[in-house]
């Protein structure tokens, strides 16, 4: 699962705001944040992981969890990319209505 779908449920957009304030929590930490049993945070925690959103790191029996750098850049690039993309798309729009507003003042000269 890419990070974006990863993060089209409301509980772990959460948990990604939780561990992002905190900068580090144990997967106790989260789930005493949410009305769900300690497994289904740990399976949304999987989810985040796999999807490179969040990285782990065990500590004899806790596991911590902090944002992923590489994961976050990706998402950020890509948006970028979008964002860049629509930039340009809206500039040649720009132009392109100076030019008809352009012809239309000429043609009622």
């Amino acid at each position: 699962m890419n990070a974006f779908a990863a993060l089209a449920d409301d509980t772990r957009r959460e948990i990604v705001r939780l561990v992002a304030k905190n900068g580090e929590l144990t997967s106790t930490e989260i789930s005493q944040n949410f009305r769900m049993s300690p497994p289904a945070i740990s399976q949304h925690l999987k989810v985040l992981k796999e999807a490179k959103v969040l990285s782990m790191k065990k500590e004899a029996q806790k596991r911590i969890y902090k944002l992923n750098d590489s994961g976050i850049e990706e998402m950020e690039d890509w948006l970028r990319d979008i964002r860049d993309l629509w930039a340009k798309r809206l500039d040649k729009l720009e132009k392109y209505v100076l030019k008809i507003k352009k012809e239309k003042s000429r043609d009622k000269k």
